[in-house]
C-alpha cells in the first residue's frame, strides 16, 4: 500500500516546474476526457470498428452489429456531436464515415494496447 509514498519526501522542484510548464490547459483535458468518455462505450466502438472499413449506412450497422436501427442511431448520434463521424446523402440514404485518420487511430491504439 505504501509503494505510491515517496521515501524521503523531496519535492524535485525543477521537474515539477518543467511538467507544470508542458502540461495542456484544463479545458483542452476537459474536451480530452468527454472525447475519451464517447469511446468508452463497446456499441460505438463496435460502429467505429466497422466505420474504420467502410461507409455504411444505418441499416448496413444495424444489419452487421445485431440491433436495431433506432439504437445505431442514437449511438451515431453520440458520434457525430463528438465529431468523429461524418454524414453524406445519396438520395434518401444518409452515409456514415470516419471523420479522419486520428478516429482511426485512436481506436487502433485502445485495441493493440489490450491485445499486448
Amino acid at each position: 500500500m505504501g509503494e505510491h509514498i515517496c521515501g524521503d519526501n523531496t519535492v524535485h522542484q525543477d521537474i515539477v516546474d518543467r511538467v507544470s510548464g508542458e502540461m495542456p490547459d484544463e479545458s483542452a483535458l476537459y474536451d480530452a476526457a468527454e472525447l475519451l468518455k464517447v469511446f468508452g462505450d463497446p456499441t460505438r466502438l463496435r460502429i467505429i470498428s466497422a466505420l474504420c472499413r467502410s461507409e455504411l449506412c444505418v441499416c448496413d450497422i444495424a444489419r452487421l452489429l445485431g440491433m436495431t436501427q433506432s439504437a445505431i442511431s442514437h449511438q451515431l448520434r453520440v458520434l457525430k456531436q463528438a465529431r468523429l463521424v461524418n454524414t453524406r446523402r445519396d438520395g434518401k440514404t444518409i452515409f456514415y464515415s470516419l471523420c479522419d485518420e486520428h478516429v482511426q487511430r485512436i481506436f487502433y491504439c485502445a485495441l493493440d494496447h489490450v491485445m499486448e
